[in-house]
């Protein structure tokens, strides 16, 4: 049974589920393809229907294990929303030559970089594209003119970006006709850049949902020693006793929807029990002192 409902992303956009999948670490899972499905049908049952690519995740690539995974039922693209990210560019050293990593949007890039992603997956079209980080040689009309032509094509049905600043995001907004759907940023108990640099408010007032990454702080919600997780990690605990959650993960989730931009969390789990828990966590609501108690943790110091 879905626990879960679909959200708007923008207006006129597209439904994702309340939580997205992140299929960036699927190639350390260590999964068969029966068992890839398997994976994917269990957290659909959850309510979770909206799953996050990118080119450049994994070795062996995340999305040629996914499109194996789909080989084997095909039918199930039909019943689900596939993100994926262009953009990155990695190069390792060849013959010695000084490569480097590099960004690149460049029209040829992005569709050279669509057809890349839809042939790993096996599939037809892709429900949202996004620029996945700030180009500085970025032509705002050149990366339109990749859009234009994908969207006539029928390669792509919609358009967002990933870890742009609101400048950036404005800049590109102005000269797509249409929304960008959304902006993929990193929105946690440690990190409040997106809180406080106009990301959320810009979105809240253009109705544009942003996607929440990094929830958990990439572990160190678990695992970090220093003093400010020290003092999230305390809040967490509190606040998770006090309102019956059975993990501080949940809360931590919990306190990034609660934020009125009405971020969507992707969830970066290959258990689907942590999933589940993740699922949860959109049945807890915060107060507003709960939600400024983590807040005060993660400052080391009060409201002004």
């Amino acid at each position: 049974m879905s626990l879960v409902s679909n959200v708007l992303m923008s207006p006129e956009g597209p439904s994702f589920s309340a939580l997205v999948q992140g299929y960036w670490r699927m190639a350390e899972w260590g999964m068969s393809p029966q068992e890839r499905l398997t994976f994917l049908k269990s957290h659909m049952d959850l309510g979770i229907t909206t799953v996050d690519h990118a080119h450049v995740y994994g070795r062996p690539p995340c999305e040629t294990l996914f499109g194996e995974a789909l080989k084997i039922q095909p039918s199930i693209r039909d019943e689900i929303e596939i993100i994926t990210k262009c953009g990155i560019v990695p190069v390792p050293p060849v013959d010695g030559r000084p490569e480097v990593s590099h960004y690149n949007s460049s029209r040829q890039h992005i569709l050279d970089s669509v057809d890349l992603s839809l042939s790993r997956m096996g599939i037809e079209n892709i429900d949202v594209l996004l620029i996945h980080r700030p180009d500085w040689l970025m032509d705002a009309d050149e990366v339109v003119d990749a859009f234009d032509a994908l969207k006539q094509s029928g390669k792509v049905a919609h358009f967002g970006v990933s870890n742009f600043t609101p400048s950036q995001l404005a800049l590109l907004q102005s000269r797509v006709p249409d929304m960008l759907v959304t902006n993929q940023i990193e929105i946690n108990p440690f990190n409040l850049s997106a809180l406080e640099d106009g990301s959320l408010d810009m979105l809240q007032q253009a109705r544009v949902r942003p996607m929440a990454w990094s929830v958990l702080g990439g572990g160190r919600l678990f695992n970090g020693t220093d003093e400010q997780t020290l003092r999230v990690r305390t809040a967490l605990e509190q606040v998770a006793g006090e309102v019956g959650a059975s993990s501080i993960d949940q809360v931590a989730y919990a306190w990034v929807m609660a934020l009125p931009s009405k971020p969507v969390a992707l969830i970066g789990s290959g258990k689907i029990e942590r999933v589940a828990e993740a699922v949860e966590a959109t049945k807890i609501s915060l107060s507003h002192e709960q939600w400024y108690r983590i807040w005060v943790a993660s400052k080391g110091h009060g409201v002004a």
